[in-house]
């Protein structure tokens, strides 16, 4: 009897690729997620992940699993873990992209942990780019722009890229959202953008203390005029940005310090 051949064999960099190595690769293109900061077994902001996941699932593939199935997986992935661990959800199709095969599947979902993040201290410096993310309100993988723009403004002696789209609005930077400020208010973009999680947690608690906020459209030209800009997103409720292109702004500490006040004024729940 001939011995069986094993018909699938990945081979990275001229040998047979360890599990480990292939996780970074496993979603190319359909695919939607979230990550999260864990500490001691509790988030901030959960419902705002679970919303996410829900919507982006219904968007994408026409269902969404059950939160409590979502929460238990997390669960599961985070329990031998240490204190402080980085935790991402990513909900995918078996039947993978460039098929139509999955429309009416039940998506599946992949959970992953890894060490604790709290984001760069800045101040940063961002090159402006004009670019649109496709499907900007759903937090997907396999956005390639971002890394190449984040090359490209580092390359250019910046630290990370600010993106700028058709209407010349400055909308979101590359795995950050934008926030302003403008001596008495807190300024959100208008312009199509993802609503992170830690957007949500920091303008609830915001209004919950009393700090004014609005919406604005954002451009180069009135950007001079504002007294401090930051990024925010899952590591880090504020790192002041001082640099927007040719545009400079003040580091604005006492606004960096009302960002993270508010952050922290979210109670952190057990998953």
């Amino acid at each position: 009897m001939a011995a069986s051949v094993n018909s699938f064999q990945i081979v990275l960099d001229g040998r047979k690729a360890a599990p480990e190595e292939l996780n970074p690769l496993v979603f190319a293109g359909f695919a939607h997620f979230t990550a999260m900061q864990v500490r001691d077994g509790k988030v901030r902001g959960m419902d705002l992940h679970l919303a996410r996941l829900r919507a982006a699932s219904v968007d994408f593939f026409g269902a969404a699993l059950p939160d409590e199935s979502l929460r238990s997986f997390m669960r599961i992935a985070i329990e031998d873990g240490s204190c402080e661990q980085s935790l991402t959800v990513t909900i995918f199709s078996r039947s993978g992209e460039f098929t139509s095969a999955g429309i009416g599947s039940e998506p599946a979902a992949l959970v992953r942990t890894g060490p604790p993040s709290k984001g760069p201290i800045g101040p940063l410096r961002l090159a402006v780019v004009n670019f649109e993310r496709p499907l900007p309100t759903v937090k997907h993988v396999g956005e390639a722009a971002k890394t190449y723009y984040l090359h490209q403004a580092v390359r250019q002696g910046f630290d990370d890229a600010a993106f700028v789209d058709r209407r010349g609005r400055l909308s979101e930077a590359t795995i950050w959202n934008l926030v302003y400020w403008d001596g008495e208010a807190v300024v959100w973009p208008e312009a199509a953008v993802l609503a992170g999680v830690t957007m949500g947690v920091v303008s609830r608690q915001l209004k919950r203390l009393g700090i004014p906020q609005r919406r604005e459209e954002i451009t180069l030209e009135n950007l001079k005029h504002l007294q401090g800009a930051a990024v925010m997103n899952s590591w880090t409720p504020g790192v002041p940005v001082t640099t927007i292109g040719q545009v400079v702004l003040p580091e604005a500490k006492p606004f960096i310090e009302l960002l993270h006040k508010a952050y922290i004024a979210e109670p952190a729940l057990s998953i």
